[in-house]
């Protein structure tokens, strides 16, 4: 049994404060009754509603971060500020972490999560999860680019990359690239080799889930119900 507000705030959707002032308002129902306190201690399996909603007590969390450019992909780093210092205090507590990563200087979509099964089979080579990237290079890119990414490399540093796909966008020196796999700084190694070196590098997708528009850099939301199913239907969970 745990408190009502800690069991809220474990989801990831507000903090204690702001919970408590939900339950204050009549604005939370737990199995059917209008919660009277923040106090009161169930059990996270119980039924918790929130303005009509249905909200799951357990505590895995999901979270999609809008990463900047200057942080690290880890849960802690001795000399370097890592994504979870984006988070208000009661979300460093309940051991998330980035399912995959973005290089420090990369922008864009990450999974933040305590779900390790999830991160693990959304990782796993043998799923094929696509993530597709906007890219800005030194150079022009241009059909024969497409065609070597769409062959598979293998880099002089011997490093053997998958079939990707590039898309040509309109401004000759972008690019959207759709990769399976996500070998270390692969999208930057890959383009180096066609003498193109990458200026920027923005994740847009992984798998069903898409960047959301209105967050800003920095920025960061609970997923919603569709784009977590969506996420256990291609891990297999």
């Amino acid at each position: 049994m745990e408190r009502l507000d800690k069991i809220l705030a474990n989801t990831g959707r507000w903090s204690r404060k702001e919970v408590r002032e939900l339950v204050r308002a009549g604005r939370v129902t737990v199995n059917g009754t209008v919660a009277r306190s923040p106090e009161e201690k169930w059990d996270p399996s119980a039924q918790f509603v929130v303005d009509g909603e249905l909200v799951s007590g357990e505590r895995l969390v999901y979270l999609m971060l809008h990463k900047p450019a200057g942080l690290v992909s880890a849960t802690e780093d001795p000399r370097q500020p890592t994504v979870l210092e984006l988070l208000p205090d009661h979300l460093k507590r309940v051991g998330l972490f980035p399912a995959g990563r973005l290089d420090k200087d990369t922008e864009g979509l990450l999974l933040l999560t305590n779900d390790g099964e999830m991160a693990h089979r959304l990782l796993a080579p043998r799923r094929h999860v696509d993530k597709v990237y906007f890219v800005r290079v030194d150079g022009q890119l241009n059909q024969a680019d497409v065609d070597t990414f769409a062959a598979g490399m293998t880099l002089g540093d011997g490093l053997v990359c998958m079939p990707a796909g590039l898309e040509l966008l309109e401004e000759p020196d972008t690019a959207l690239v759709t990769l399976r796999e996500g070998k270390y700084h692969q999208i930057k190694r890959m383009l180096a080799s066609r003498g193109k070196p990458v200026r920027y590098l923005k994740r847009l997708t992984m798998g069903p889930l898409s960047l959301d528009p209105k967050l800003e850099l920095g920025q960061w939301r609970p997923l919603t119900g569709e784009e977590l199913d969506a996420l256990r239907a291609v891990a297999g969970l």
